[in-house]
């Protein structure tokens, strides 16, 4: 690796830097579009008194056994907090590592709704501190918070989220970071990647030289990037390429 490039040997390498107490977000939606390699070395890294923002702590019945995700940073004792969309399972059948640390006073979670999570990264992205929204108002989520009438509908004031790291995945990528994701793959990735301070991404293919997407296919733009890790064949990487269906 030289000094300017944003190719890293390796994810050990790609999270060494990671100080206890960064924030980090962690894109994907479910399964699709999850860094779970990126999960795996920050796990292995140690870094502690983490806060995790992501939409969800588990990958969902299509994680394949044994594949790393939030719940092994949590056994682990690495994080403090969680800010999510999904705090708790959505179905009875299922079981969070998280619900139980929670319950226990060992981990703060923050229920975020959907697309309030992801509006406070993209509003930290285009640096804008806060922003006003009618999701939770009325809700507990809404209690002893400052709220506001427009136009006679009452709407519930909620600050940006900048990361100090965004852990994505994409599909391809060239040697400047520029992105190009999969499918569903483009739910949270693209807007952690403009929230971060770091951005590290894992790719699915083999890096490409620069110009080689075409820039009407990039969905992430290289400056929002800063180190790329190529996903090796396993078993030494998860999931090099998503299910058909994703």
């Amino acid at each position: 690796m030289s000094a300017r490039s944003k190719i890293y040997p390796s994810f050990a390498e790609a999270v060494r830097d990671i100080p206890d107490g960064a924030t980090i977000g962690f894109g994907g939606f479910a399964v699709v579009g999850m860094p779970i390699n990126l999960y795996g070395a920050v796990a292995a890294q140690g870094a502690k008194d983490l806060t995790c923002v992501s939409n969800s702590t588990r990958g969902g019945a299509t994680l394949p056994p044994g594949a790393p995700d939030m719940g092994q940073m949590i056994q682990n004792g690495q994080v403090t907090k969680v800010i999510c969309a999904f705090t708790a399972p959505t179905r009875a059948s299922q079981q969070l590592i998280l619900s139980e640390y929670v319950a226990k006073g060992l981990i703060e979670a923050e229920l975020v709704p959907q697309g309030t999570l992801a509006e406070r990264m993209r509003a930290a992205g285009a640096g804008i501190p806060a922003f006003y929204t009618p999701a939770a108002v009325g809700t507990e989520l809404a209690e002893g918070r400052e709220t506001r009438v427009f136009k006679g509908r009452e709407y519930l004031l909620e600050h940006a989220l900048p990361l100090d790291y965004a852990m994505i995945r994409a599909y391809q990528a060239d040697a400047a970071g520029n992105l190009r994701f999969r499918r569903s793959q483009r739910n949270f990735n693209p807007v952690m990647a403009t929230a971060a301070r770091i951005t590290i991404v894992e790719v699915e293919e083999e890096i490409l030289p620069v110009g080689a997407i075409d820039p009407d296919d990039v969905h992430a733009a290289g400056i929002f990037v800063h180190r790329i890790v190529k996903i090796p064949p396993p078993p030494e990487g998860w999931w090099p390429q998503p299910p058909a269906s994703a």
